[in-house]
């Protein structure tokens, strides 16, 4: 009899911790990055940031709308191709995800939040940096850092008043991003009188910039801005070293501005000639980087590089919204994202009428002895 009673204890007890989890709310986030091709290591990071997220949510045991929820990550890979990407947004629509941290880039996005808008769903990106994404009227889009016309109107700034260049070259890889941040450097260095003696375009696929390179020496630059990712980036420091470019500075956005910069530009004099720009904080200065960035390099070692932090608050962010409104239904919370004021790793979270960030930080880096470095 002893042994019939604890099988039925047993049996009950197991019954009971199935009742208790069939209460839990599933509450699935979603992410998009290019986990294949060449930017790959950034789309790594960025998914490493959302894990973090889930992590640290799952351990809060929140409760939301009167039933506990517990968090997961519904992780796409776009492969930085805006077909790619639109098809990855389409099928967190149809998943019904609770919401949407994404994409990586800008020339994914744009088409991206198009999808998202029509099937309601909000999204964060926590690195697209051109300025039409939210332009288009969508009240589904959000942003996490500073935009291009922080970016490249900080660059060309630097590039005018600090250092005093009078000649700058300027080369594009054509994407939305790329495009985006250059024609705002090109406006700016202008706007100040400096003089534009060069435009030449590349793709985010290229690899040989010979031709390119040799034609911008002819004009006698003294000063290049490139528009577009580090994988071109650092083949085109070694390339630039190798035309005796040693002492042209390069220019770019949070695109090349990263730790692995130094790995693709293979040792390179010419890293030490950049001056790049990120839309936000240094992790020095974010509110809670250096603690931040222990926990991350503990979890996911040697796989920083610069947007992770980003992609944390964003997911945070979202789920500061669900809890705020009582709900995980996109359609409920969505109100709540505009009102948002948290505290998150990065800074001070809160959105305009627009889905931008307000009050973004912008700084610049340069590279000293193979190391990314703070200006400001």
């Amino acid at each position: 009899m002893q042994v019939s009673f604890n099988l039925l204890a047993s049996a009950l007890m197991a019954t009971g911790v199935a009742a208790a989890s069939a209460q839990d709310v599933v509450v699935t986030i979603g992410h998009v990055a290019p986990i294949s091709g060449a930017q790959a290591h950034f789309g790594k990071d960025n998914e490493n940031g959302a894990r973090m997220a889930i992590g640290d949510l799952n351990a809060k045991g929140l409760t939301i709308g009167g039933k506990r929820v517990r968090f997961e990550l519904l992780a796409e890979d776009d492969a930085a191709d805006p077909k790619q990407g639109t098809a990855a947004a389409q099928k967190l629509c149809d998943a019904k995800v609770n919401g949407v941290v994404g994409h990586l880039n800008s020339g994914t996005t744009l088409p991206a939040s198009k999808i998202y808008n029509d099937c309601g769903l909000p999204h964060i990106t926590p690195s697209s940096t051109n300025p039409e994404i939210t332009q288009q009227g969508y009240k589904t889009t959000f942003r996490l850092l500073a935009n291009d016309n922080a970016l490249g109107a900080g660059l060309g700034l630097h590039a005018a008043n600090n250092l005093n260049l009078k000649r700058i070259a300027i080369i594009d890889d054509r994407t939305a991003y790329g495009q985006g941040v250059a024609e705002v450097f090109k406006r700016t260095v202008l706007a100040h009188g400096v003089q534009v003696v060069d435009e030449q375009y590349t793709t985010d696929r290229a690899t040989d910039f010979m031709a390119i390179l040799t034609a911008v020496k002819s004009k006698a630059p003294d000063g290049v801005f490139y528009g577009g990712m580090d994988p071109q980036a650092g083949l085109m420091l070694r390339q630039m070293a190798q035309l005796g470019m040693t002492k042209v500075r390069f220019f770019g956005g949070d695109g090349i501005c990263t730790d692995k910069l130094v790995e693709l530009s293979g040792g390179a004099k010419t890293l030490a000639n950049v001056v790049c720009a990120e839309g936000g904080a240094s992790l020095q200065k974010m509110p809670g980087g250096a603690e931040w960035r222990k926990r991350y390099d503990a979890k996911y070692p040697k796989e920083f590089q610069v947007y992770a932090p980003y992609v944390y608050d964003a997911a945070m962010v979202l789920v500061d919204a669900m809890v705020k409104a009582d709900s995980v239904d996109p359609q409920v919370y969505l109100d709540q994202l505009f009102k948002t004021d948290y505290q998150g790793v990065t800074a001070r979270i809160g959105f305009d009428a627009n889905g931008e960030l307000k009050n973004p930080a912008m700084t610049l880096y340069e590279y000293r002895n193979g190391k990314k470095v703070p200006l400001n």
